[in-house]
């Protein structure tokens, strides 16, 4: 509808997030490449015309479905200019999330340090969720530790911080996140 819709009345920069997140629900449906072309043509047009407010939550994007189309170092490369960013404006709305994204990078790259690396992203994408009461990110974020955890033999630790955010929500148990979050504290 807002691709339809923007279209209509020219507006240009509607037109390129509508294409953004297009390139994303199709990323989510496992379509790597015409996602990928699809989100980088969005992002291409938000940068002509200026438009910030969602770049950086599109980029976070951008680096998960580099990271699983297997091409990791770029999707440090997309998550690294968001959270420069999101620090440069102040537009921190989305910092929870792009964290969590560089912390799965992170493990991704296999560096001796990756480990402890990654679970400093966690942790501060858990503080920010927190902070601004962003539960669906804190989930993410917790889900993200959880595994790491669980990867270390730390399941009983695992399981005690994914537990309580799990058991905040009230619906949406059919949403790939809790869906996922349920499964892990199953194995946990």
């Amino acid at each position: 509808m807002l691709l339809d819709h923007s279209a209509k009345l020219a507006m240009a920069v509607w037109q390129a997030e509508g294409r953004c997140l297009q390139g994303g629900l199709l990323l989510a449906r496992g379509k790597l490449d015409s996602g990928l072309q699809l989100l980088n043509a969005g992002l291409d047009e938000l940068r002509e015309t200026g438009s910030v407010l969602r770049y950086a939550a599109f980029l976070g994007v951008l680096a998960d479905g580099l990271a699983r189309a297997g091409q990791v170092a770029a999707g440090r490369a997309a998550v690294d200019e968001a959270l420069a960013r999101v620090q440069g404006n102040d537009d921190r709305w989305c910092v929870a999330e792009l964290l969590r994204i560089k912390g799965e990078l992170v493990l991704l790259g296999n560096a001796p340090d990756a480990v402890t690396a990654a679970e400093d992203h966690f942790r501060q994408a858990l503080d920010w969720a927190r902070r601004q009461g962003a539960l669906s990110w804190e989930l993410r974020a917790a889900i993200s530790l959880a595994r790491t955890w669980r990867n270390q033999d730390r399941s009983k630790e695992a399981r005690a911080l994914l537990a309580p955010v799990y058991n905040r929500f009230t619906e949406g148990f059919e949403t790939a996140d809790l869906r996922a979050a349920k499964a892990l504290l199953g194995r946990l």
